[in-house]
């Protein structure tokens, strides 16, 4: 063989022949990718052709109409081939097919979204069903007013991604727009929304029978949603193969890439200046516009495209806050995370459902707090008692406290971000199904019941096409106090869990297997991300982590990247217009 002619004895190298080999090893390389490339083309051409693109070709039949040479059942079939349901998918879909152009994918898509909407518009009236038929069990009514209040909170996502769709006005248009990651995080949205619902439910004892019957109701729309995420997910990104644009170079140079480019230069500027002047004032003295939060949310426009500040005067405000979903774009700041304190107690023990015990929570889109604390002081005895919970998109917290024992942080869900923030807790205190990343941040770990141990996440993800996870990055994660109880930096909670924690310090106090199994002694499923990149302290030495299929206590930069504030929370269609550098260092 040429490898071995080329080469004499113990590495000893003849000139002449090895010329001759490395000129003809290129002139077979160049054949081989030549060859390749050809390849590509062709496998791309024969996809692009048959079922991404609408071929209108020149010969159009006698009444004008174009020609195509995928009948609407092929194309249809070839899309939902990527679904992880994809009978389901063509046969919910077939039946709208009718009478439109169905071997375009983009009203494809628009008619997955329709069914999925269809059948969770049906579902939506379940628990008020269900409820009038129990008496006395006012946890039960309670958890199936929550499931109500998130089934209409999913009818919005979808109404919002089908309208995102169809004003498109094409594919292209749709990608270069990047209104893909929007409808990516809707449909993930969507989807948590139906889990939170099925969670609460199960949490409360009795109620087996009726988690049954709920989750077997919403089949319909759990598939259809999971095949609208799977087709917008895979689909799409054969056109990304075909170099039309996705994403845009997301964080800004000159703050140390500390913002997600959707933080417009106006927001940028509310959170950097020490004070900004407020519409309106809250001051439990009286001194204010308002003495109560509850007050001046409620003061907010409806629907408000522009920024409405609310600023809260030191002090602790007994009360609990929603920000509903149809109120956009609050800030609320207070006089440091310390001064300015919302403080609640609702707790799972004395019967309110972990969903709807927090003290805080934001729904409507674009929220944003700074320099004030959120706590929820119902103690560790009382078990699941949520501080704040976010369902906010676009939602940002900056030099926040959120303080509390089992449950404190509920990431719900959309796109969130954390800066120089510190979080208190034990059994699960930072948990959801968001795309979030924690970065600059003091994670507080404290002492549990003797009975307990310590899990510092509980990361959501229910399909594997979700764009959700947890990213902690530059952050502190020490011991809050005397720390004896048995500490883990997480557990997977859902099928498809996702968390990583990357240029970290981590205190003396976590158990060296790093992460626990939800059920113990029963490993979790293949499909779990659970990593760990470029750590420092005691804590941080990976040599005795688990040895779980999915866990991955030493990924590569790149993989690491992925998880980053320019890569994971994007999406250039909630971004500001201005023109940000992209910082690629981790």
């Amino acid at each position: 063989m040429d490898t071995i002619k080329s080469f004499k004895g113990y590495g000893k190298v003849d000139v002449l022949e090895q010329q001759a080999f490395q000129k003809k090893t290129r002139r077979r390389l160049l054949l081989i990718i030549i060859s390749c490339v050809v390849l590509l083309a062709v496998l791309i051409a024969a996809v692009v052709g048959t079922v991404i693109r609408n071929r209108r070709t020149d010969s159009s039949g006698d009444d004008g109409t174009p020609s195509s040479s995928t009948s609407p059942a092929q194309s249809l079939k070839m899309v939902c081939s990527f679904t992880q349901y994809p009978d389901a998918c063509f046969s919910s879909i077939s039946s709208l097919q009718k009478g439109s152009n169905g071997t375009d994918p983009e009203k494809i898509f628009v008619l997955s979204l329709q069914v999925a909407l269809d059948a969770l518009s049906k579902l939506a009236e379940i628990p008020a069903s269900y409820s009038s038929r129990i008496n006395g069990n006012a946890a039960t009514k309670a958890a199936l007013e929550d499931c109500s209040a998130l089934f209409d909170d999913a009818i919005d996502r979808l109404n919002d991604t089908i309208s995102s769709a169809t004003n498109s006005g094409s594919i292209a248009k749709l990608i270069s727009q990047t209104t893909v990651d929007d409808i990516k995080t809707w449909l993930s949205a969507a989807m948590t929304d139906q889990e939170s619902c099925f969670d609460g439910l199960a949490e409360i004892n009795g109620t087996a029978a009726i988690v049954e019957d709920i989750r077997g109701l919403a089949k319909n729309s759990t598939e259809f949603i999971s095949n609208s995420l799977a087709i917008v997910t895979k689909l799409f990104s054969i056109l990304s193969d075909l170099k039309i644009p996705i994403h845009r170079r997301l964080l800004e140079s000159g703050n140390g890439g500390a913002w997600p480019e959707w933080m417009g230069v106006a927001e940028r500027r509310l959170l950097q200046e020490a004070k900004t002047t407020p519409n309106v004032v809250v001051a439990a003295d009286g001194s204010g516009d308002y003495k109560t939060i509850g007050e001046a949310i409620k003061a907010a426009p409806i629907k408000n495209t522009s920024r409405f500040v609310i600023y809260v005067k030191a002090g602790t405000y007994m009360e609990n806050v929603a920000v509903d979903k149809k109120v956009w774009n609050v800030m609320i700041y207070g006089d440091g995370m310390t001064e300015t304190v919302v403080s609640g107690s609702l707790n799972f023990i004395d019967g309110t459902p972990t969903f709807s015990t927090a003290t805080f929570a934001a729904v409507g889109s674009g929220f944003i707090a700074k320099a004030i604390g959120f706590k929820n002081t119902a103690g560790a005895e009382k078990h699941q008692a949520v501080a704040f919970r976010s369902g906010s998109d676009k939602s940002v917290f900056y030099q926040c406290l959120f303080d509390g024992f089992q449950d404190t942080l509920y990431a719900h869900s959309n796109r969130q971000f954390y800066r120089e923030c510190t979080i208190t807790g034990t059994i699960d205190f930072i948990f959801g199904n968001a795309a979030v990343v924690f970065q600059g941040c003091k994670i507080q770990p404290r002492q549990p019941l003797a009975s307990q141990f310590n899990t510092i996440t509980a990361q959501g993800k229910v399909d594997k096409n979700q764009n959700t996870g947890i990213s902690i990055q530059k952050c502190t994660i020490a011991a809050l106090d005397a720390l004896t109880a048995q500490t883990y930096l997480g557990r997977p909670w859902k099928p498809f869990s996702t968390t990583i924690v990357m240029q970290s310090s981590i205190g003396s106090f976590l158990n060296p297997n790093g992460w626990i199994e939800w059920l113990i002694g029963v490993e979790p499923a293949s499909t779990i991300f659970y990593a760990e990149y470029s750590n420092t302290g005691p804590g941080s030495d990976v040599s005795k982590r688990v040895n779980w299929t999915g866990c991955h206590p030493a990924v590569t930069a790149a993989q690491a990247s992925v998880y980053t504030v320019g890569s994971f929370i994007d999406g250039s269609s909630w971004l500001d217009d201005a023109n940000v550098a992209y910082d690629s260092s981790l």
